[in-house]
Formats: structure tokens, sequence, C-alpha cells
């Protein structure tokens, strides 16, 4: 089983890396201006540091059982992520409509078929320091992320099973 997966900027490329995880090693997208160490809402980048991985999502109607080990969760239409500042659920998962600005989970680009929760700005939740930041699956293979990681299908599809219950993201 996989407990660590390390992501490094490859160099000279903003928002392109790799996830290392055991002895595979996998292309990766990172957030559109890079990695930060001082992450802050809408700012397009990745936040540097060591997160859990507390879980996740996926698609019923598009994969067949997804997940391994992961007990993840099928999207449904009424399901969001706030990245609203001023609302009370500020990166917590929100039911949909809302008024509060957020993010859908069931989307059409096939982005969120797959997605895993990292434990970035969670506790403490600190307002403005960044939400929504998950693992996710590419659309294109280099696509840069709003701040997010991102791998193509296949990759997540082949890691997912490998991945333990205690795994932990480190990007660097």
């Amino acid at each position: 089983m996989i407990h660590r997966l390390v992501v490094t900027r490859t160099p000279g490329h903003i928002c392109a890396g790799r996830l290392q995880a055991g002895a595979l090693a996998i292309p990766c997208s990172l957030g559109r201006k890079g990695v930060t160490s001082f992450k802050r809402e809408g700012d397009g980048k990745t936040p540097a540091g060591r997160f859990r991985v507390m879980g996740g999502y996926w698609r019923q109607d598009r994969l067949r059982r997804a997940g391994g080990a992961w007990r993840l969760e099928p999207i449904k239409a009424h399901m969001g992520w706030c990245d609203d500042t001023a609302d009370a659920n500020y990166n917590r998962p929100l039911r949909l409509p809302a008024r509060a600005r957020h993010e859908e989970l069931l989307r059409s680009d096939g982005l969120y078929d797959v997605v895993l929760l990292l434990d970035h700005n969670q506790s403490p939740r600190i307002r403005g320091h960044g939400s929504a930041i998950f693992f996710h699956l590419t659309r294109n293979g280099d696509d840069p992320t709003a701040g997010c990681i991102a791998i193509s299908r296949a990759q997540m599809l082949r890691l997912l099973p490998r991945l333990s219950q205690d795994c932990v993201m480190i990007i660097r």
C-alpha cells in the first residue's frame, strides 16, 4: 500500500509536476501560477505542505466502482463545495442550490469523475486561505489547475487501489 504521495514541480515549468507514489512516477498538473507556501483564495497556486487524503467522491454514472480500499461517495446533483469567504460553510461541502459562491461537484468536463479531498485549510479553517484543494483528473494531461493537483484518469484509476487509508500528499 502507498502511504505517501510526493509532488514536485518540474524544473522550468510553473504548472507541471511529478507525483511520486512508491515506484510510480506520474506526471501531474499544478496551479496555473505554481506552488506557494502562502495560499490565498483565488490565487491560482497549489499550496505547499503535507496534507492528509481525507476520502473523496466519484461519478458512478461514468465509472465502474472506483476507490479500492477507499469508500468514495457517489457524486449527486445537489453536491457542491463552498469557496465563498463570507459564508459560514467556507471550504466545506454544501447542498445545492446555494446562494454562496461554490463549485459544483457534478461537472460535465470529467475533472471530478474521481476527486479526493486534501485536508488543506480544514483544521483550523481560515477564511481566505484557500478552499477546494482537491486531487482530481486532468482534461488534457498538462492543463493547469486553479490550485489543485491533477493526473490523468488512467493514472488515477491505477493509483486508487494502491492508496492506504492513512495516505498523505506532500507538495514541494
